[in-house]
Parts: C-alpha cells; sequence; structure tokens
C-alpha cells in the first residue's frame, strides 16, 4: 500500500527545506549568477538554471539505474575533486582577469558583446557537473530522498522531488541575477568590478579546496 498524503507533505517539506538550504550556499552557480547578471540581468538567472537543471535531471536517472554507489567511491570522488577544481580555477581566473582589465560593460550598448543564452546554459551544467559536493551530496543526501519519493510514484518523483528542487534554484539565481543587472548604469563600474573580482576570487578559492579534499580522497 503507498504512503498516504500526509507522508508525502512530510517528505516534501523535508526535501524542499534541506534543498533550499544548499541552495543559498554560496557555489558555484551562484558566484556565476551574480558575475554574469552584470552583462544580462536577470535573464542570466533562468539561462543558468537551465543548465544546472540539466545536470540534476541526469542525476536523478542515473540514480534511477543505481549510480549512487559508484559515486561514493574514494577514488571517484578524488579524481572528480581535482579534475573540478581545476575547471573552476579556469573559470574564476578568467573573470578576475576581465576584472583587472576593466573589459565590462555596465550599461547595454548598440553591438555590445554579451555572453550567449546557449553559452550561459553550457555555463550552468559545467559549474555544477564540475563540483564534486554537489555529486557527494546527491549521492548521499539526495539519493536517500530519491528513494523516499520513488514510493509515491513517477509522476511525484518527477514533478516534486526534481522540479520543486529546480524551482528553488531557479528563484534564488534569479533573484541575485535580477539585484546585480537592475543597478546596471547607477551604480559605478569600479563597484561591478570589484564584485566580479570577489566572484572570480570565490570560485578559485572553491577551486583550491576541491583540488585539496580531491587529493585527499586519492591518498586514502
Amino acid at each position: 500500500m503507498l504512503p498516504n498524503t500526509g507522508d508525502l507533505l512530510v517528505v516534501a517539506l523535508t526535501w524542499w527545506v534541506i534543498s533550499l538550504s544548499g541552495v543559498l550556499m554560496p557555489g558555484p552557480v551562484s558566484a556565476m549568477a551574480v558575475s554574469e547578471g552584470t552583462h544580462r540581468g536577470a535573464a542570466a538567472g533562468p539561462l543558468l538554471t537551465a543548465g544546472h537543471g540539466a545536470a540534476e535531471a541526469l542525476m536523478v536517472g542515473a540514480l534511477a539505474v543505481g549510480l549512487s554507489q559508484f559515486l561514493q567511491q574514494t577514488v571517484v570522488v578524488g579524481t572528480i575533486g581535482v579534475l573540478g577544481g581545476v575547471v573552476l580555477l579556469w573559470m574564476g581566473w578568467g573573470i578576475v582577469r576581465t576584472a583587472r582589465a576593466g573589459a565590462l560593460e555596465v550599461a547595454p550598448q548598440t553591438g555590445a558583446s554579451t555572453p550567449s543564452g546557449s553559452s550561459l546554459v553550457r555555463t550552468g551544467f559545467l559549474v555544477t557537473v564540475s563540483n564534486p559536493y554537489w555529486l557527494l551530496w546527491w549521492a548521499t543526501v539526495g539519493a536517500a530522498y530519491f528513494v523516499a519519493f520513488s514510493q509515491f510514484g513517477l509522476l511525484v518523483l518527477v514533478v516534486v522531488f526534481l522540479i520543486g528542487h529546480v524551482a528553488l534554484d531557479l528563484g534564488w539565481t534569479t533573484f541575485l541575477a535580477l539585484v546585480v543587472g537592475a543597478g546596471r548604469g547607477r551604480v559605478p563600474v569600479r563597484a561591478y568590478r570589484i564584485v566580479l573580482g570577489v566572484c572570480g576570487a570565490f570560485l578559485m578559492a572553491m577551486s583550491g579546496y576541491f583540488i585539496y579534499s580531491g587529493i585527499g580522497y586519492l591518498v586514502r
């Protein structure tokens, strides 16, 4: 017999609270939402989330075929940590270099070059899968809730579990991009350069932590 509606409500609420706590924690996607919000405004949020959501959907599909045990192996986590750290280092340095060079268009101009929509979708996907702790989180917490939601059927699994989770990501990244984008043209370029520099430095700091942790897993 399937669990009742009350059981579903409890599982859903706890899942959304846990998901929200993860969404609000500073991470690569949030940093990119801030940096790209200077170019495209609020639109950067949905575009980045589209790539992030695609990665989440692939992860849920992977859990459906039993990938969680594979992702918990120390060699796998360590390798992902090192490779992911290198990718984040490259992206962070690119942002810092842009900020230092002052190559930033604060106000939209005719013919100004801005990242394409497909580019931001790819960026959202890349910064997500290059984060080893995203993988580890899904292999543990996410996998546990996947099992819990599976007993309610496929529709609930997709709508409440996956789409509900991605909706929280969408709301937060769009908010960040909107706040930054709303100030274009009214905040000095120097302030935006500082914001970009902080975001880039944050990604680089995370990359160092990922690489360090990844090596730690590999030498265990």
